[in-house]
């Protein structure tokens, strides 16, 4: 702005030698040449400023990239330290802190002895469960890691997912829900037990001769005691399996037992049983004989599901999926599992079909699990049910 004004007042100065001279010179001709000169000179240094004034408006220009770069850098290190995970990176035996939790979880009044925490988290090349000694006591965490290879340099991602929480949560529901079954099968035989031996304890009082009466309540006590025995052992054997002893599984010898075994049965009934594997050659690290026990009760419950349709079909598959991992999934066209009972299907002694114990799908999952597997149940476009194990 100064300088435009010095240009301004130049250009002022140079008009008026020039109008002054040319005052001056009159007439003569060869004296107005040194005026026309300096007019000349004026406009010359005025015309920066006409240009100016009559130019469009100069727009700002938009933030440098680096700039814009720099804030996009900074609200992802807000998201990240907000994580609700303990997650560092180590870096040539050194651990560096992404979030919060993990400052956090090192800090006085957390982990009792953070250096063995810092030792254990470097120590470690594969995920795992891992129970952090904490103030509050024995913490249940999810430990997962991740090589890294930056700027040529080898790293390895953190992560410390807490699990206490969710998992004294989910236990809480399954003893809640274990008890109201318990309760539930026992009182129904507690109590006609009890009326029972008021009846009989009746009898003898009133008339010691009412034998055949008495028979009949004795008789009684001894069926339903005789049913809370049934439903203690049957609960103790559900409880009780041996650990698996896992070795390669030939995927088509099973399946060819399997479908021996119980496709005649479908086919006397108007149906099919399919058995598919995707490959000839698959095979499976597990105990052959739990394995079999798990599949054997999906294929009971998908015969009994598919009571009473006209023509029944049952799929049994074998394929890997993403990463390598086996899926094996029992699929029929019966009428599926009522919607709102996906998760109560798996609970001990409970059963969707009328008459149903319960256990078949207890067992399934608890052998599937002991082979380091998991058992889920999905709702097929087509209809019906389907169980898929993992492994």
């Amino acid at each position: 702005m100064a300088f435009e004004r010095l240009r301004l007042a130049g250009a002022a100065g140079l008009w008026a030698a020039a109008g002054a001279m040319a005052h001056a010179a009159g007439p003569d001709a060869r004296s107005a040449v040194l005026p026309v000169l300096l007019a000349l000179a004026g406009a010359a240094v005025a015309l920066p400023l006409a240009r100016r004034a009559t130019a469009p408006p100069r727009v700002a220009p938009p933030a440098p990239a680096a700039e814009a770069e720099t804030q996009r850098l900074h609200r992802l290190q807000a998201w990240l330290d907000h994580l609700p995970v303990a997650a560092w990176v180590a870096d040539g035996g050194r651990l560096t802190a992404l979030t919060s939790r993990a400052h956090r979880l090192t800090a006085p009044g957390s982990v009792r002895d953070p250096a063995a925490l810092q030792a254990t988290l470097l120590g470690t090349q594969r995920s795992s469960p891992l129970q952090l000694d904490t103030e509050r006591g024995t913490e249940r965490w999810l430990l997962g890691c991740q090589a890294l290879a930056l700027e040529g340099r080898e790293q390895t991602l953190l992560v410390l997912v807490p699990l206490e929480g969710e998992l004294e949560a989910a236990s809480l529901a399954a003893w809640h829900q274990l008890v109201q079954v318990l309760t539930h099968e026992i009182m129904n035989s507690l109590t006609p037990i009890k009326s029972l031996s008021q009846t009989a304890q009746m009898l003898l009082d009133e008339s010691p001769r009412a034998e055949d009466e008495l028979r009949a309540a004795l008789h009684g006590i001894a069926l339903r005691a005789e049913g809370l025995t049934r439903f203690v052992t049957t609960y103790r054997q559900v409880s009780l399996w041996p650990a698996p002893t896992l070795a390669p599984v030939d995927l088509q010898a099973l399946f060819a037992r399997l479908q021996q075994a119980v496709a005649p049965a479908w086919t006397a009934r108007g149906g099919a049983a399919n058995f598919e594997l995707a490959c000839p050659g698959l095979r499976l690290q597990a105990d052959e004989a739990q394995l079999e026990q798990a599949l054997l009760a999906l294929l009971c419950n998908a015969e009994q599901a598919t009571t009473g349709q006209p023509e029944p079909r049952l799929w049994v598959q074998a394929r890997t999926g993403r990463g390598g991992r086996l899926h094996l999934s029992v699929r029929d066209n019966g009428p599926g599992v009522p919607a709102g009972l996906e998760r109560q299907i798996f609970l001990p002694f409970f059963s969707a079909r009328e008459g149903g114990q319960g256990i078949g799908l207890t067992v399934v999952r608890q052998l599937v699990h002991g082979m380091g597997g998991r058992v889920r149940h999905v709702r097929p476009l087509e209809g019906g049910a389907a169980f898929l194990l993992s492994f």
